[in-house]
């Protein structure tokens, strides 16, 4: 007797879920910053498959080929979490972005803080430039490389923003500095300008993140004096943030409110524009 889709959905969402907690297993090592917010997260990671199968059914090509490069890469903790808003009808960082090809192109690559910038700088230079993110919260330097060939596809870019900090606070320093030359000298292949954004500091109040001013001071620092030397422009964030945090920092935490990705956005930004005025 042939069963409803209905029937065989709870089946199928466990197979996914179990299987991303394998696949996905380096997504999850790295998003979110603690194991709090991680499993308070994933307890709500469900969506509803048959509705999403009828969304992706009126995609165009292009558009089905960046959801299945989604669904490879944002991991068990990220995947749901976009599905459900894309059923919602909600705008996200991991939208498709349909290229003008009268305009550059921009790629934006870094963990969970430029996810949250990101849609602020596409508003801010919308006819100005195509802006792209990575198909993934990216996480710390040091798994990074593998996976850039994905993050950049096979398309042009004419400015790569990059950033990797937050989550390489624990990470020996050398190997920290290590990661950072090697993914600046594949980046330089590509031929876009790059530019690097500081990491933003933590919560005045932050116990449950375990990321420490002196952590952010010491990453920051090695990735300063690589950029320089490497002659990449930086876009200090943690200068633009860091007197306003209670202001535009959620409490005990990493991220911020809106407000605080608005105007993390329009810095780099006005930044980009600067990039893009110049030959």
């Amino acid at each position: 007797m042939t069963q409803p889709f209905s029937f065989y959905r709870p089946l199928l969402m466990t197979a996914i879920l179990a299987c991303g907690t394998t696949l996905g297993s380096a997504q999850v090592a790295q998003e979110p910053s603690n194991a709090a917010e991680l499993a308070k997260k994933k307890s709500a990671a469900t969506y509803n498959l048959e509705a999403d199968a009828q969304r992706k059914a009126g995609m165009s090509a292009a558009e089905a080929a960046w959801e299945k490069k989604l669904e490879e890469n944002l991991g068990d903790f990220y995947l749901p979490a976009y599905k459900k808003d894309k059923l919602a009808g909600k705008r996200t960082s991991f939208d498709f972005v349909s290229d003008d090809p009268a305009l550059p192109r921009i790629l934006i690559i870094g963990d969970s803080i430029s996810r949250g910038y990101t849609v602020p700088v596409q508003d801010a230079l919308k006819g100005k430039a195509n802006v792209h993110r990575a198909p993934a919260n990216c996480g710390p330097a040091l798994r990074a490389l593998p996976k850039l060939p994905t993050w950049l596809g096979e398309s042009k870019w004419d400015i790569i923003l990059f950033n990797f900090g937050i989550h390489d606070r624990a990470n020996p320093p050398a190997g920290y500095a290590s990661s950072l030359e090697a993914i600046i000298a594949h980046l330089q292949k590509t031929g876009a300008k790059l530019v690097w954004a500081t990491s933003t500091p933590p919560a005045d109040n932050n116990n449950q993140e375990k990321y420490t001013p002196e952590q952010c001071e010491r990453v920051n620092r090695i990735a300063s004096e690589i950029m320089q030397k490497n002659r990449i422009p930086v876009i200090d964030l943690h200068a633009t943030v860091v007197s306003r945090l209670a202001e535009l920092q959620r409490p005990n935490n990493v991220h911020f409110f809106d407000p605080g990705y608005e105007v993390l956005g329009q810095a780099v930004a006005a930044h980009l524009q600067t990039l893009l005025a110049k030959p």
